[in-house]
């Protein structure tokens, strides 16, 4: 989803808690950090980055059934890495961990995995194909992206879902170089807007057969917020159109929030816009597990005469996870039409 930066708590020094947004703002300590400039490779940058502290392969969809009904759809695998070394078996110092959910406009399912690696439980591949797992949990298919196969299931839901790659792949910032703050943290991050998505739901009253479209981001980094930053506000936007916007607000509890965002014509390609350029103002609260959280959003841009609404499907889509925040589909309107994903952290 952009920004998907949740680590495995249980794993990591209380210390860290303090910096950051789940200690994102921890300094690097050892671990590779992003340099502006250098290269993004395909299809190489697909497979994890063990260099780096924190990385992520992380799906959202917008989905509807035959009958016309919304639904939303999150496949996440977050790696984690406790030390800037290698092992084997147990003494890998990966942690792994997914996330999967399926949003409806009155339920929201959640399920999550934890694994640590080295011992076969989870973990990426690339060669002639493409794997990213968790147990069971899958996405996997061509190493280029352009077909993949998806899975998961809790115990409310599952899915199993095909993806054709029907654009290009989109470099997110400065040609993948997306900084995060006024003081310079920054990640490696792109990703794939452009999936075609069909498959069948699995839910409490049966199975439902569903299309739509769905985003794919890819981002790493060791110490991607600043220690002030205390979460963020992320929005992947399909319109009716064909244009795409990602934006995402990252707010401060001591300094100005800061906000990137990157356009995306129809036939791929992007714009990426600076500091300040995109603009998101909360207009209605939802209570949502003891807390206030917005659902309703005014967002702005005025480069590409953007003023719409954005509002959550289902207002109680809350991922009840080791680090839990709210994550859903949202639907469009004003300027333009669409659908898209809302991810909130830090309420």
């Amino acid at each position: 989803m952009l920004m998907k930066w949740i680590i495995l708590l249980s794993s990591l020094p209380s210390a860290l808690f303090a910096q950051g947004f789940a200690g994102l703002g921890s300094g690097a300590d050892g671990f590779a950090v992003p340099k502006r400039g250098a290269p993004i490779i395909f299809p190489e940058d697909h497979a994890a980055h063990p260099d780096y502290r924190i990385e992520w392969w992380y799906l959202t969809a917008n989905l509807k059934g035959p009958d016309g009904t919304d639904y939303g759809l999150q496949w996440t695998l977050f790696r984690s890495a406790l030390a800037p070394t290698s092992g084997e078996g147990w003494g890998d110092a990966q942690i792994w961990m997914g996330h999967g959910a399926v949003t409806t406009p009155t339920q929201h399912f959640v399920a999550e995995r934890l694994a640590r690696g080295g011992i076969g439980q989870a973990g990426v591949t690339l060669g002639d194909s493409f794997e990213a797992w968790i147990d069971e949990w899958h996405l996997r298919g061509a190493a280029d992206w352009s077909a993949l196969d998806l899975h998961a299931a809790g115990p409310d839901f599952s899915y199993t879902m095909k993806l054709m790659a029907e654009g290009p792949l989109v470099l997110q910032g400065e040609e993948g170089y997306s900084v995060k703050s006024a003081a310079g943290q920054a990640s490696y991050y792109y990703s794939q807007p452009f999936f075609n998505i069909e498959g069948n739901l699995s839910l409490t009253g049966g199975d439902i057969p569903v299309t739509g479209n769905a985003w794919l981001d890819r981002e790493w980094s060791s110490q991607p917020l600043a220690s002030d930053q205390t979460g963020w506000d992320w929005f992947s936007l399909s319109f009716d159109s064909g244009a795409k916007m990602m934006g995402f607000v990252l707010r401060s509890d001591e300094t100005a929030d800061y906000t990137s965002a990157t356009w995306i014509e129809a036939d791929g390609s992007a714009a990426a816009l600076p500091n300040g350029a995109f603009r998101a103002k909360a207009l209605e609260q939802s209570q949502v597990k003891g807390r206030s959280v917005p659902t309703t959003w005014q967002l702005t841009l005025p480069e590409h005469s953007v003023d719409i609404t954005v509002s959550a499907l289902n207002p109680k889509a809350w991922m009840e996870t080791s680090v839990a925040y709210w994550e859903g589909p949202i639907l469009i309107e004003g300027s333009h039409t669409g659908r898209g994903y809302l991810e909130m952290t830090g309420y």
